[in-house]
């Protein structure tokens, strides 16, 4: 593990070669100013490319936003157009993120509170764009209303609420599908509704701002978490809070693992700066959001008597642990009135066939391989044999981190127990990679640091339409638009590629090679 992973001691940098000098203490707000641009630019992009009539990343049902939905009938329009500010926005704004995360890397003692105003800067378009990539949040929402009406979510799916407002978004999917959030969400998510007047789009509203207070909670509490662990607090922020997942899943789409992360991060740090009971509380809070935060309780118990324990003494301060979380479960399921039905609703996300997910994928081709050749299982059985032999491996992944935690620190151990469980999962979702990075955030180094930037960024376009539905629509459009649009990609992928990086060296050294050798003036003549 020491060899992978950076000692967390020691501040491992990334290559230095071709580092552009957006960001310079010495410098001070001015260095910030061209992320802070650029970033906001490709935020809006974004926001305009989803807002469009055609646009397929973002549901254009009757009354799924306040603008940009076709009317009934009509023709949508701006498809392309939505691909290409999409894509490019998504392409600057993920480039713009690499070269801050590394610089900040590289240099220490920029304030948090200027990288604060990029934030602010960034997620201001996105506040304004309809729900993005996903149409979970409009499952919350008609939760929130079944809550309201005294149907326990845990039972039913939002079709028993009948035709009406809250229902006609719901994905299909879960249309009867039980909820598998934890009770405190269950019953903020109702309190949403009734303080919005049962008005769905604005419940969708309030359901952002829950998930843009998760994301402040770890704004917080992120830099606080680096600095108990002897890191750069602004480069952590900038891992966490501006990364590319963060903004466009964890708000755009207004996901509640958002609100999930900030309690658990919240946690964790108190725990780490001497306050374990407190950080076991929040961190049970997170859990009553959803349940993956419940990991957090552990690692606290293990930590609690510190780092040069033997594994035998860290037993009772873990039971300890869970003993304190489950009084304070059982007081929120009590209190809310929701009691402890999400545990039997937790396999609810597994009936989505999650192809970009190792264990899915190779279950439903072993599936269709063995039907093929006549023998063994049923597809649906390999592919259940498939997700359970994932999960045992990510149970024992996790025991693993656990028990040599002291190696690898307990707040890098969390977060490769949480990219366990995800990845070794029956599903895969952007804001469930999000766990383990966020966590990973405020002591990534190393090739841990390339592996969060590298992961954030190609995550971040998962399940996104792909380039087949960009040719498409290239092919059929007007040759000037055609044209246009094409010239609008390539200017993206060449300054926001390794590509146009490279380029940009080759020219320097051409134009150094061409140039003469500088040569100090004669004393005669006068300098002006």
């Amino acid at each position: 593990m020491r060899l992978l992973w950076a000692d967390p001691g020691r501040r491992s940098r990334p290559d230095d070669t071709d580092v552009r000098g957006d960001v310079d203490p010495d410098e001070g707000s001015t260095s910030l100013a061209r992320p802070a641009i650029l970033g906001f630019l490709a935020t809006t992009a974004i926001t305009i490319g989803a807002s469009q009539p055609a646009s397929p990343f973002s549901l254009k049902q009757h009354d799924a936003w306040y603008f940009g939905i076709p009317d009934p009938g009509a023709h949508a329009e701006g498809l392309l157009l939505s691909l290409v500010l999409v894509f490019s926005g998504m392409l600057v704004l993920s480039r713009v993120w690499y070269d801050l995360a590394r610089a900040l890397h590289r240099r220490n003692g920029v304030s948090v509170r200027k990288l604060a105003v990029i934030f602010a800067v960034w997620v201001v378009p996105l506040l304004v764009a309809p729900p993005l990539f996903s149409r979970d949040v409009y499952s919350y929402a008609a939760q929130g209303e079944m809550v309201t009406h005294g149907i326990t979510p845990y039972q039913y799916g939002p079709s028993t609420l009948g035709a009406g407002p809250f229902v006609t978004n719901v994905d299909p999917l879960w249309g009867n599908a039980p909820a598998p959030y934890g009770p405190v969400f269950l019953r903020v998510d109702g309190f949403l509704v009734s303080i919005t007047g049962h008005n769905p789009l604005a419940t969708v509203v309030g359901l952002r701002l829950l998930a843009l207070l998760g994301v402040v909670l770890l704004a917080v509490f992120v830099p606080k978490l680096a600095e108990a662990c002897g890191r750069d607090p602004a480069s952590a922020f900038t891992l966490a809070v501006l990364n590319p997942i963060t903004l466009l899943h964890l708000i755009g789409g207004a996901h509640n693992d958002a609100l999930m992360l900030g309690l658990l991060v919240a946690g964790v740090a108190l725990a780490k700066r001497g306050r374990p009971v407190l950080g076991i509380v929040v961190c049970t809070l997170a859990a009553a959001i959803k349940v993956p935060a419940a990991v957090g309780i552990l690692y606290i118990g293990w930590d609690w008597l510190g780092t040069d324990v033997p594994w035998r003494e860290r037993v009772r301060p873990v039971l300890t642990a869970g003993l304190i979380a489950g009084a304070v479960m059982a007081v929120l399921a009590n209190v809310t009135a929701m009691g402890w039905g999400w545990v039997t609703a937790l396999g609810t996300p597994d009936a989505v066939r999650s192809m970009i997910a190792p264990t899915t994928f190779l279950g439903t081709w072993a599936g269709h391989l063995f039907h093929w050749l006549g023998v063994g299982p049923s597809p649906h059985g390999i592919l259940s044999m498939a997700r359970g032999l994932g999960l045992v491996a990510a149970g024992v992944t996790g025991a693993m981190l656990f028990v040599r935690s002291r190696r690898t620190g307990t707040v890098q151990a969390l977060a490769l127990t949480l990219l366990a469980i995800v990845l070794l999962g029956p599903v895969v979702q952007p804001w469930y990679v999000a766990w383990g990075l966020i966590v990973l955030a405020p002591v990534a180094a190393g090739r841990g640091w390339s592996m969060l930037v590298g992961l954030s960024i190609g995550v971040s376009f998962l399940e996104l339409p792909g380039a087949r539905l960009l040719l498409d629509e290239l092919s059929r459009n007007n040759v000037a638009y055609v044209l246009l649009s094409i010239a609008a990609l390539l200017v993206t992928l060449a300054v926001t590629t390794p590509f146009g990086a490279a380029v940009g060296r080759a020219r320097r050294l051409v134009v150094e090679r061409a140039l003469p050798p500088a040569t100090a003036p004669e004393p005669s003549q006068s300098i002006r």
